[in-house]
């Protein structure tokens, strides 16, 4: 009879074999990696991670999609899921439990002007939730009647599910997968190092700013009920917006009646040194989602957060035959996990008392200073970013920025982990400029950490470009 602790044991080789003939990868697969071994993780400490050939590598990646924001090896968030387990695993949402009603407080304590939370078990889950409160009210409410269409911005990605990617605003990730449904309508992106409009910020109007309500109008403000932007763009190659952008949007938002949705999946939880992306901003979102770092992913967990007036309009009276059935009709299976609310209470205790939001502006200034010293190679166009959350875009010269080949950035990674670093990139994401590299580390990092990713990145851009 096997123990508890078997699947632990593992025969190298036998893993090797098993991943390259069962795994079906994410984001593969592709002929160049059916016939080479992939990298296999087997355990993790601090921002370092381990190999199943014993290679280690300082992560700056939060665990490949910036999401383990506390940092590997956490003891306390094990033994916290363990003992919840022990006592009570699982019963479905539409009862409750006590770590989700603890969770819900506290995430309330953290946006004080929502007051409801609806809990689900992936960012995409959790966007696809609040794209069906706009479409149900404007089914239910009189108020809001017809206005079903969402929003969204170029460059702007939302989730991996088809409505999810009707809103997203990437090419090549929603290539092939359409059609897509109908209703969402595309906003112009807020990049100044590559300005829609040829403009020089701060000598411009906001354009992209003012194009939303360009679009509202062109669709017509009775049909459209909301739009949805990340505080910061993520993978569509981390595009901070400038201070006046947001507070423009939401008026042009509370012109027409528009709810805005900001998508914190990957900005919330101290990434951009601030405990969300949009406190960067004067601006009052009408529902916020999130996931990634709900829980550091040691726990799969999402949850749409909404206002009190959002939230009343689904208040069903059952014995009423017109309104009996204008309650939120929906449920997550997972949403009932009481391992995955025990898991983010925790790692919102680790975040607090460790001082983890301050670390990440401390250290996230460092980062940015230090990245920015690559400047001085011909290659490195614009390094932006706000707190542990930066990209560097490559260029053939920094005169035309050109857009380096993807072979070239795909070289370029190679030769940073070949440094014992792992970073991130824009991938499969926007046609012809998946040549930004990104970096979101872990928010316990040191600068001594940051001394260590930039030095291995310099190393590699001089042995790809030889410069």
């Amino acid at each position: 009879m096997g123990t508890t602790t078997d699947w632990l044991e593992y025969d190298v080789e036998e893993m090797v074999k098993g991943d390259k003939e069962s795994l079906w990868h994410h984001l593969k697969p592709h002929k160049c990696f059916e016939q080479q071994e992939q990298m296999i993780i087997v355990e993790g400490k601090g921002l370092r991670v381990t190999d199943i050939r014993g290679k280690e590598y300082l992560d700056a990646t939060s665990g490949g999609v910036w999401s383990v924001m506390v940092g590997y090896g956490r003891d306390s968030i094990a033994e916290a899921v363990c003992a919840q387990l022990k006592k009570m695993p699982y019963f479905a949402g539409v009862f409750g439990n006590v770590p989700s009603i603890k969770f819900a407080n506290k995430l309330l304590e953290k946006l004080p002007r929502l007051q409801k939370v609806y809990f689900s078990n992936s960012g995409s889950e959790a966007n696809e939730k609040a794209f069906k409160i706009v479409r149900q009210a404007s089914k239910i409410d009189p108020a809001r009647k017809g206005k079903e269409k969402i929003l969204y911005r170029d460059r702007d990605y939302h989730g991996t599910t088809i409505a999810a990617l009707s809103a997203t605003g990437q090419f090549e990730r929603k290539n092939d997968f359409g059609p897509f449904v109908p209703g969402f309508v595309e906003v112009p992106q807020c990049l100044c190092y590559r300005c829609n409009y040829n403009k020089t910020y701060p000598e411009c109007n906001m354009e992209c700013a003012h194009a939303v309500e360009d679009v509202i109008l062109k669709e017509g403000p009775e049909t459209v009920g909301a739009l949805i932007v990340e505080p910061i763009t993520a993978g569509g190659g981390i595009l901070p917006p400038v201070k006046e952008y947001y507070p423009i949007v939401q008026d042009i938002c509370k012109k027409y009646g528009v709810w805005l949705i900001m998508d914190e999946v990957v900005c919330g939880f101290g990434r951009t040194g601030e405990f969300w992306g949009h406190s960067h901003y004067d601006v009052d979102p009408d529902m916020v989602t999130m996931a990634k770092g709900l829980a550091s992913s040691y726990e799969a967990l999402s949850a749409t957060v909404v206002k009190q007036e959002i939230y009343d309009i689904f208040l069903n009276d059952p014995a009423n035959a017109e309104t009996r059935m204008n309650y939120f009709r929906d449920i997550s299976t997972y949403g009932g996990c009481t391992s995955a609310m025990t898991a983010a209470l925790e790692s919102t205790r680790i975040i607090e008392d460790e001082n983890l939001v301050e670390n990440s502006k401390e250290v996230g200034v460092y980062l940015l200073e230090q990245l920015k010293t690559l400047k001085d190679l011909p290659v490195v166009g614009d390094v932006r970013g706000v707190g542990l959350f930066c990209g560097i875009e490559f260029v053939k010269d920094q005169e035309s920025n050109t857009p380096i080949t993807e072979g070239e950035m795909g070289a370029l990674m190679g030769n940073v982990m070949g440094q014992g670093v792992i970073v991130g990139r824009t991938n499969s994401s926007l046609p012809g400029m998946n040549t930004i590299m990104n970096f979101a580390p872990c928010l316990t990092i040191t600068k001594e950490e940051v001394d260590e990713i930039v030095a291995a990145v310099r190393a590699a851009i001089k042995k790809t470009f030889s410069c």
